[in-house]
């Protein structure tokens, strides 16, 4: 493994207690809520806070273990960080704003320079080597902190929320730039955000932190078919339900009844996507699978379609079209019916 990271630390009510490994050449992202203890790993990891226990390795160097005494400090550390709001230096050009890190490790002022220019070139900003930040729009202030953070060739990189200052346009575009240096880079990156999409667009796995805890690890296509939290689940637009396995049927906490695609036992969770979803105001014809009665909770706008929560045994997520929301009627606290085919009630083990 190129980094191996035990964390334990205090901070405030929060008690963080993480541990992950990263593989060299892997992207790693820490996916999580707001105040779940995610920027203070990164803190961490960069020398930044200081872990109260556990062990931080890094190709075989240790950088931190509190019992043993040990403690490697920031600027020694083998270490590029991005931040989410660039921290350029205003009064320096994009090229000297790059060779910054170089110059720091003992370059020349020449060398740096060269290798900095190249870096800006990488960037498509060569026109703007001699710019201040203030000239610079936000993608392109984002795009050389990242240059910044890997002309020192750092053997693992840091990135804290880089896209979330940018506006929608500007995050399209940085994003598929970070994706392109990513791949060229050799080292083991961490990546830590609350955006699902920045998530599962860069990382090749995911480590899901929930108040100080991991509660999921796996690749970004596990994630999101298996999610194993309602935070998770709600992240990729999935509705998920916990209770026990016979066969085909699914007793929820409720004592509801789901039926579910695939025989199984024991505690289980299932998933439901909100396009398979159907909302009738009396209940349908037939004997479907699967219909319950439900009340409507909230009608948010979603693309195109809206996405309505309902409440009731089976709390549910759909997605309508605002003509069928319109026919249906779907105001707040209005009843309906909802019925999920059990081909599309996906059924995995708790």
């Amino acid at each position: 493994m190129s980094l191996s990271a035990q964390i334990v630390i205090q901070r405030g009510p929060l008690h963080v207690d993480v541990s992950f490994e990263v593989q060299q050449g892997e992207v790693l992202a820490i996916l999580g809520p707001n105040g779940a203890g995610k920027s203070t790993l990164l803190r961490i990891l960069a020398g930044l806070t200081r872990p109260q226990s556990g062990r931080i390795v890094l190709d075989g160097q240790l950088l931190d273990d509190p019992t043993a005494g040990v403690r490697v400090p920031p600027h020694r550390r083998p270490i590029g960080m991005v931040f989410q709001d660039h921290l350029l230096f205003p009064h320096l050009s994009t090229v000297d704003n790059v060779a910054f890190g170089l110059r720091a490790r003992g370059q020349s002022r020449e060398a740096a320079r060269r290798v900095a220019a190249e870096w800006v070139a990488r960037m498509n900003l060569s026109d703007h080597g001699s710019a201040k930040p203030r000239s610079l729009s936000g993608g392109q202030a984002q795009r050389i902190a990242l240059a910044r953070a890997l002309a020192g060739k750092p053997r693992l990189l840091l990135l804290d929320e880089p896209l979330s200052a940018l506006d929608a346009r500007t995050k399209l575009d940085v994003r598929a730039d970070l994706r392109h240096h990513l791949a060229d880079y050799a080292g083991a990156t961490v990546l830590v955000t609350h955006d699902p999409i920045d998530a599962m667009a860069l990382a090749d796995r995911l480590v899901v932190v929930e108040r100080g805890r991991v509660v999921q690890v796996g690749t970004p296509v596990e994630v999101s078919r298996r999610p194993r939290t309602d935070y998770v689940a709600r992240l990729v637009g999935l509705s998920l339900l916990s209770g026990t396995a016979d066969g085909r049927s699914v007793v929820l906490d409720s004592g509801a009844a789901v039926q579910v695609a695939e025989a199984r036992t024991g505690p289980v969770f299932v998933a439901i996507r909100p396009t398979a979803v159907g909302l009738y105001r009396s209940r349908p014809d037939g004997s479907p699978r699967n219909v319950w009665p439900a009340t409507v909770a909230g009608v948010t706008p979603y693309g195109e379609t809206l996405r309505v929560d309902l409440h009731g045994k089976v709390p549910l997520t759909a997605d309508v079209s605002p003509e069928a929301a319109a026919e249906l009627d779907l105001v707040l606290g209005a009843g309906v019916w909802a019925s999920v085919k059990a081909s599309e009630a996906a059924a995995y083990p708790a």
